[in-house]
């Protein structure tokens, strides 16, 4: 594979919200992962030819900003969790009211926020009753499946 190509693809990566790459061609196979502050490059080649590990720091990396407060410490409370991978949104269109604010009391079944997956927005619902103490997604972010969206006690 070209060396012009493969830099065109760390930097497209480095640049984007895709966490993992992975290409094959005939001269042999490309993964790119972007883990934290590293975009981590792998290359299985033709037999005759050699791997080549890289790693190269982004321009940018919010990941680890993004994963803190999540990390930061063991919520106390009922965790809501996102059921899918997505598009963490707090209200049904940009410049609406929030569904819940720190401090809301919910009723099990209400509303609590959307996310997008494949251009379906999908409501997420309270699934027990009690007062939202922490949010823990950020609007207009990446949620992975069994991500903690809120803390309700």
């Amino acid at each position: 594979m070209d060396l012009r190509k493969l830099k065109t693809l760390i930097d497209l990566v480095s640049e984007s919200n895709v966490s993992e790459l992975e290409i094959t061609e005939a001269e042999g196979k490309v993964r790119i992962v972007k883990a934290g502050a590293t975009v981590v490059q792998q290359v299985m080649a033709a037999p005759m030819q050699a791997a080549v590990p890289m790693a190269v720091a982004p321009a940018a990396a919010p990941a680890p900003a993004a994963e803190a407060p999540a990390a930061a410490a063991a919520p106390t409370g009922h965790v809501v969790k996102s059921p899918m991978v997505g598009t963490f949104y707090r209200a049904s269109s940009p410049g609406a009211k929030a569904f819940v604010e720190v401090g809301s009391v919910v009723k099990e079944g209400e509303t609590l926020c959307i996310v997008e997956a494949m251009k379906i927005l999908n409501e997420i619902e309270a699934d027990k009753s009690g007062t939202i103490t922490r949010i823990l997604g950020e609007n207009g972010q990446a949620v992975e499946y069994g991500q903690a969206l809120f803390i309700i006690e």
